[in-house]
């Protein structure tokens, strides 16, 4: 696990990131209820199965202050999608409430980033929704800016 701040006094380091288990699940669960007000754990064990299956280049990671998980983030490296080169996709991260404005969510970010430069990819990408400002706020404040793709959808109503 990476080490994080260390306490005022120089004591113990108070949040430590590292790769999500089995056991972490409820926790994961749990934190993302908290923000969406959902529990969605079929989908978050989904996630880490997928996760867990291809460790070079999937990552699900985990904050935690002591037993405590504080916040996670999840992203994969994709390759080649409409000729891109290969990137790094973050495509969840959350952080307590409590917990928010104390450094763990760009803990979280710095640790999947190195994860991507270990993996050989040189970009990191999002895509938040553009009514997410705290999220926004927060890629923003790491240096991320619009990318070179514009998203596009359409709605499959029968």
């Amino acid at each position: 696990m990476k080490r994080a701040r260390r306490k005022p006094d120089g004591g113990p380091p108070r949040v430590v990131v590292g790769v999500a288990r089995a056991e972490d699940l409820a926790a994961v669960v749990q934190l993302d209820a908290e923000a969406t007000g959902l529990k969605k754990a079929a989908y978050w064990r989904d996630r880490l199965g997928w996760c867990a299956a291809s460790p070079r280049d999937r990552f699900f990671l985990v904050a935690q202050r002591g037993s405590e998980k504080v916040g996670f983030v999840v992203g994969d490296v994709r390759t080649w999608e409409f000729g891109a080169p290969p990137s790094g996709w973050i495509f969840a991260i959350n952080v307590k409430r409590s917990d928010r404005l104390q450094g763990v969510a760009t803990l979280l970010f710095d640790a999947i980033c190195a994860r991507f430069r270990r993996a050989g990819v040189e970009v990191v990408r999002t895509m938040p929704s553009r009514d997410a400002q705290l999220v926004l706020s927060f890629f923003r404040s790491q240096g991320m800016m619009a990318g070179p793709f514009v998203l596009l959808e359409k709605r499959l109503d029968a």
